[in-house]
């Protein structure tokens, strides 16, 4: 709900003004939080306005890999659950440590829950008719990872968990390296390809058509695709290809509702067990903060450390099991858990040991209603930015390009929406105002 109180002390070390929170790690989720909601329209619209080797890396830097390989943007959500286990290590811990197990468990219990059906409601619950409601996205992952990690910290001891965390990564990796598959790539072109080849031409033709047929009811695109998958004979195993693996053929079969690539999820469901050992990293890096035998110059060489042998692995592991952001791998789990550690190690250097805090306030305010602005941007249907239009598009943007340059236009508008975003999360921290579950 929302509450006009302090927020409940989630960390160890205080920042002025907000007792028992560490400012680095507020301001890394809000730095985190800053790219989602217009860091990187601000970029594209530069790109747009100069298109130099500069602006077009960080365009690039931007976008999603396509399938194989790892962007900035491939990061952010990551980081997002890193930092999630983070914050459950220490809003659980008194009560752990009190021997009182069972409010911890009621807490765990109760924001997993709310937090999976928020994301329904994200996702189009009450605006959308079935079956065009997504049910595995971003919030409801956010949600299990959260869910079943703190159950785990709740029942085990640190040893336990870091076993718990190699079984997830290895048997990610068992199942899709080894369990057969059917044949047949579930993609546009894939499935079309199979319908020419079996002389099905109508079958072939339903799969050039671009909607998105999850989303349908009785959809006759889909049917078609179940038609041809169910009768595919052969088997294949090993397979990481888009469409053609493991993770992508369960969600096809097993996945209710709107799949946000058409056939299959990437917040599906056998990738989500990757993203609790995601999140039991933000564990192990909340079990490091914690610890008062080292210095926090110690603290910021441990994360860093580590983060560069979990990145170094990752990407090691990936010359087999390749680095995937939409069937979460567990070398990816690697890779940007990795990097999250040495965000972490930046973040803490800079703010908690060299004590430079004022130039990270606004990615504080951010980071303290991460969900709230997250949720705001989704009511706003098109973020601050499509409000930043209503205030400075128009004559204002056609001034800009007029008599600046081509394309500043929507630069100013880009400016005008991180400026709103920020101010909404300013009025919501002096007031103490923050969303809790």
């Amino acid at each position: 709900m929302l509450a006009e109180a302090q927020p409940q002390s989630l960390l160890a070390k205080t920042h002025p003004g907000q007792p028992g929170r560490i400012m680095a790690v507020d301001a890394l989720r809000g730095f985190d939080m800053f790219w989602i909601i217009g860091a990187g329209s601000l970029v594209h619209a530069l790109h747009s306005l100069k298109q130099d080797s500069l602006t077009t890396f960080l365009a690039n830097q931007l976008e999603h890999a396509d399938w194989i390989g790892f962007r900035f943007y491939d990061l952010i959500f990551p980081l997002f659950v890193f930092l999630a286990g983070i914050s459950l290590v220490f809003s659980l811990s008194k009560a752990i440590e009190c021997g009182d197990r069972s409010a911890a468990l009621n807490r765990v219990f109760r924001r997993g829950i709310l937090l999976f059906l928020i994301g329904i409601f994200y996702s189009g619950a009450f605006r959308e008719a079935w079956p065009h409601i997504r049910l595995m996205g971003v919030l409801n992952r956010i949600a299990l990872a959260y869910f079943f990690a703190g159950l785990f910290f709740c029942f085990f001891k640190p040893r336990t968990l870091v076993a718990i965390f190699g079984g997830l990564l290895l048997g990610h990796w068992a199942l899709l390296t080894f369990v057969p598959i059917r044949n047949i790539q579930l993609t546009r072109a894939g499935l079309a390809q199979v319908a020419e080849q079996r002389g099905d031409t109508n079958a072939a033709a339903l799969f050039q058509d671009r909607t998105n047929p999850s989303g349908v009811k009785n959809s006759p695109t889909w049917a078609a695709a179940k038609d041809l998958f169910y009768s595919t004979t052969d088997h294949v195993r090993g397979g990481y290809d888009k469409g053609l693996n493991l993770a992508n053929h369960l969600d096809f079969q097993y996945l209710p509702g709107f799949k946000y690539d058409s056939y299959f999820d990437p917040e599906g469901y056998l990738s989500t067990i990757p993203a609790i050992a995601t999140c039991l990293l933000g564990v192990f890096a909340a079990f490091l903060l914690r610890t008062p035998a080292l210095t926090d110059e110690r603290k910021v060489l441990w994360l860093a450390g580590c983060g560069i042998a979990a990145a170094a692995l990752g990407w090691l592991w990936g010359l087999q099991f390749p680095v995937i952001k939409k069937i979460w791998t567990s070398s990816y789990v690697l890779v940007a858990g990795g990097y999250s550690a040495l965000l972490l190690a930046a973040f803490y250097q800079i703010v908690e040991v060299w004590q430079m805090r004022r130039w990270c306030q606004p990615f504080v305010w951010m980071g303290m209603n991460s969900i709230t602005i997250y949720l705001t941007a989704n009511i706003l249907d098109g973020g601050f930015s499509r409000l930043a239009g209503r205030l400075a598009g128009g004559d204002v943007r056609t001034f800009f390009d007029n008599h600046v340059a081509e394309g500043f236009g929507e630069v100013v508008i880009a400016l005008v929406g991180l400026a709103l975003a920020f101010w909404f999360v300013h009025f919501l921290y002096k007031k103490k105002i923050f969303l809790r579950l």
